[in-house]
């Protein structure tokens, strides 16, 4: 009973949150067959005031007071993770591998990616949970949609079909209501570079993130290097085309590595990645605003402290018409933080995260840095706060227990955030 309720509320939330006009309190009623009707408030649309779809930067934010849980893995990790006051966790699934990228089918249902390591691989996975127990806050059932595939980083639902993302290709699959795998063979609508330098050595960027709106797809490319003038224009930009892959164009220009892309009302919201080996505090990671034609600065300027300034190494090289001094991004995080998936907590429940955005901060590969390994809420004035902290508790890998990837707001007082080290999804409600 409880599952079909609970996919039935995630299929009403995911229909309202694509609605794009200001909203008014109406209680939706929902019946699930024989079971109680289940009656809960949302917010319904009233006007096309688009500034009530905008993070509320200009604010002044809600104090945050953290308190710790015990988190106990199936693996017998045991640690504390902080989470603001008045709220509770659960690990809503474990499946011990590279947990990625979340989202909402149409009908309601949770995907994921799997990357499987780090590795350069083709075993990666979609998975669906299922079977969600409202007394234990679990998915009792983890059902693999698509297999063998080259790290797949996200997935993304448009009218009828799902869209996957690999390294070397993005395709599409027919979808229909409650698919337990693709009916058809799929069609691959682009394709990408899917070689480079070892991805150990910070390059061979090997995720794509895609994003709709307006009938329009966007797909992130990462760089093949660390920093270099890249031979192939795609590489370190973002894409935009029809949803069945026509009409590409590079949107965006200048973006090393946007893992996490998401459009927030009519903007284009990205995190990014930024150089290595300049130092230990800069450049900083950015998140910012990307626009049309815009170019945003690598290889040839990063960010430091709301500052921009010339790398030093590419000062005599020659540059495109398309390169100038790019644009300070709205917030910068501490060097090496690496911050991934985010999302927009519209109209949430609680002042605390009403109208913010929550990033998750994947941390450094140097663990002595102390860096990342967190979700933050943005804030003005190039400033964030730890909501969920506490996967940090020393200064080599032993002490890392998790690194947050992904966050997906499902309701006015719950979400789900992915930890791709332990291959976790946790359940956070109020």
């Amino acid at each position: 009973m409880y599952n079909k309720i609970f996919s039935c509320l995630f299929a009403v939330m995911l229909l309202l949150s694509c609605k794009e006009q200001k909203k008014e309190i109406k209680e939706v009623a929902i019946s699930v067959k024989a079971d109680p009707v289940v009656t809960t408030t949302f917010l319904e649309e009233k006007n096309a005031d688009s500034s009530a779809a905008a993070p509320e930067w200009h604010k002044e934010p809600a104090k945050i007071k953290l308190s710790p849980h015990l988190i106990q893995l199936q693996k017998g990790d045991s640690f504390y993770l902080n989470i603001p006051q008045g709220y509770k966790i659960t690990i809503a699934a474990e499946i011990s591998q590279r947990l990625r990228f979340l989202a909402l089918s149409p009908d309601g249902r949770l995907f994921a990616t799997d990357m499987l390591n780090t590795s350069d691989n083709k075993k990666g996975r979609v998975l669906i949970f299922e079977n969600w127990s409202d007394s234990s806050k679990k998915f009792e059932t983890v059902t693999p949609y698509l297999t063998s595939l080259h790290n797949p980083n996200q997935v993304a639902f448009y009218k009828d079909h799902i869209y996957i993302a690999e390294t070397g290709r993005l395709r599409r699959f027919v979808y229909k209501a409650g698919d337990a795998q693709p009916k058809d063979s799929g069609q691959t609508i682009a394709t990408f570079p899917d070689y480079g330098l070892s991805y150990k050595y910070g390059g061979w960027h090997l995720t794509r993130s895609v994003a709709f709106h307006n009938d329009k797809l966007y797909v992130s490319v990462g760089s093949s290097c660390n920093a270099c003038i890249e031979k192939e224009e795609l590489r370190a930009s973002v894409l935009e085309m029809n949803p069945d892959g026509s009409n590409a164009i590079i949107f965006a220009r200048g973006l090393r590595n946007s893992v996490g892309i998401k459009w927030i009302g009519d903007q284009l919201w990205g995190s990014g990645m930024g150089r290595d080996l300049i130092g230990a505090d800069k450049p900083e990671d950015p998140f910012q605003q990307i626009e049309k034609n815009g170019y945003y600065g690598w290889p040839f300027y990063y960010q430091y402290k709301q500052t921009i300034y010339a790398d030093e190494q590419f000062k005599d090289s020659a540059k495109a018409a398309w390169v100038r001094q790019p644009p300070k991004a709205f917030l910068g995080f501490k060097a090496h933080s690496a911050p991934l998936g985010f999302d927009f907590f519209k109209n949430f429940d609680d002042p605390v995260l009403k109208n913010t955005v929550l990033v998750c901060l994947h941390g450094s590969t140097t663990v002595s840095r102390q860096r990342g390994n967190s979700i933050v809420r943005l804030e003005k004035n190039d400033r964030y706060t730890d909501i969920v902290s506490g996967f940090l508790t020393g200064k080599t890998e032993a002490d890392r227990h998790g690194r947050p990837c992904d966050i997906l707001m499902v309701s006015d007082h719950s979400f789900f955030f992915t930890d791709d080290k332990n291959g976790v999804l946790y359940y956070v409600w109020k």
